[in-house]
């Protein structure tokens, strides 16, 4: 773990996957128990704030920013600047978890968007005739990896985690895809998992949605290689 102080009211902390690991969290973790998160932020800053100083006055706000190889934490004290401080990006230490997800989850930036614009934005309300393909993967690195290379066209992909094993549920339409485009971007899928028999909708109601929609192009802007 790496700490710096950016200025007299914001911290910054860099947490490595293997810092996150011994203190038992995954990045993914993040999208999960709101008490548990908030836990976690707050025992990182008594890590690097030993003598209490810098949060005796006030409380503080947290800001998150996830990526392949860990996470950075901006830590700001909630106070008024000074003129010569630029001020911390911060979300209220309440709302962490749907901060997170709003990071995770959303692509709605205009900046953001040709990044990768290939899912999520063409769906007609579940009219059009679908084909679901359910990929079971080995390990989180497996979907990244994923993500990197399949761009996906006429199809939305949403990430679950099930029995301590992740899902990626393609769901491809009829009307924007034709089969044999439907059948190369499967067999790209299945070099990083295997096809499951398991239904999304099994998935839905008993697994835990990770990333809707657009998981593919959400893990590929923020878990770039």
């Amino acid at each position: 773990m790496e700490m710096e102080r950016l200025n007299a009211n914001t911290i910054r902390v860099l947490l490595g996957n293997e810092d996150l690991a011994e203190r038992g969290i995954t990045v993914l973790d993040l999208l999960g128990n709101h008490k548990q998160i908030e836990t976690f932020f707050y025992s990182i800053l008594d890590e690097v704030d030993k003598d209490h100083s810098f949060a005796s006055e006030g409380g503080v706000t947290f800001q998150v920013m996830p990526s392949q190889s860990g996470l950075e934490l901006l830590i700001s004290r909630n106070q008024d600047q000074d003129e010569d401080d630029e001020p911390a990006a911060a979300d209220d230490a309440n709302g962490i978890p749907d901060f997170i997800r709003q990071q995770l989850n959303a692509l709605d930036e205009p900046e953001k968007a040709d990044e990768a614009s290939d899912e999520g934005g063409f769906i007609d309300g579940g009219q059009a005739e679908k084909t679901e393909v359910v990929v079971k993967l080995a390990s989180f690195e497996d979907f990244v990896a994923l993500a990197q290379e399949l761009r996906l066209e006429g199809a939305t992909s949403d990430l679950y985690a099930y029995r301590d094993t992740y899902y990626l549920v393609l769901t491809f339409y009829a009307n924007k895809a034709s089969s044999s485009e439907i059948a190369d971007q499967t067999a790209l899928a299945l070099e990083y998992g295997t096809r499951e028999n398991l239904s999304a909708d099994v998935l839905a109601e008993y697994g835990k949605l990770l990333m809707p929609t657009s998981a593919l192009e959400t893990g590929r802007y923020y878990f770039k290689k």
